[in-house]
């Protein structure tokens, strides 16, 4: 089956990175649908995504719009062989640890990770059946264990890295069905959460995780965390 016969769902995908990954998948022949929590915005990047690309109201912070949304998809294109987790949000401004904000903590999780935790438990099921199927979470080198030295945007870190390990663990509870399971670093990315100063463009950010999405059949590639492609430390 090539990447014509197969679909995608971006979450976030109605503008940055989100939207560039919808862009690249559907360049590659992918149909694309394109999560948003608003349909017309849905909709509006849908005409900038290309003619291969249908709207979906998702809103990945509640249970009843993940499951709605994927039972539309369903209808629209028979299955979802490819799920990008790339909605998220950053709510920490110049907060710095010991000092908490719960409220900030509870919504970032909600959104970076509880949101890719509910959209991934209702479409694996489906590619396993198929015994095919690419997820990508879109995390962050902030999240990295390994390069962790400072308390910046500290809800923001913390999601990413539990990120990290839940891409782990369904790696690992996924292999041999022919689901591969990866996060990938964008980079420090022009868009509305990386702002007009990244030196990075929404393309350049997009490659990482449209490559992870697309891997062929047969690509063993699984359980990684990975940057420009290659290996960054958990």
């Amino acid at each position: 089956m090539g990447h014509g016969d197969r679909t995608a769902l971006v979450t976030g995908g109605a503008r940055g990175i989100g939207l560039e990954i919808g862009r690249q998948l559907a360049d590659r022949g992918l149909r694309v649908l394109v999560g948003a929590r608003q349909r017309a915005a849905a909709e509006e990047a849908c005409r900038a995504v290309g003619r291969a690309a249908l709207p979906l109201a998702l809103d990945v912070t509640s249970a009843k719009s993940v499951t709605e949304a994927v039972r539309e998809a369903r209808e629209l294109t028979g299955g979802i062989d490819v799920l990008v987790n790339n909605a998220g949000v950053s709510l920490d401004g110049e907060l710095r640890p010991p000092y908490l904000d719960e409220d900030i903590l509870r919504s970032t999780l909600d959104t970076n990770l509880t949101g890719a935790w509910r959209v991934a438990e209702a479409v694996v099921p489906g590619m396993v059946e198929a015994g095919y199927g690419r997820i990508v979470n879109v995390t962050s080198s902030y999240g990295s264990l390994a390069l962790m030295n400072s308390g910046r945007h500290p809800a923001y870190r913390i999601s990413k890295t539990a990120l990290n390990a839940l891409t782990r663990m369904l790696a690992a509870e996924l292999a041999g069905t022919g689901v591969l399971v990866n996060a990938a670093d964008p980079g420090w990315t022009r868009s509305g959460m990386g702002g007009p100063s990244a030196p990075r463009g929404p393309e350049e950010g997009a490659d990482t995780p449209v490559w992870l999405a697309t891997l062929p059949e047969g690509d063993s590639t699984t359980g990684g965390l990975f940057v420009e492609r290659r290996p960054l430390p958990w």
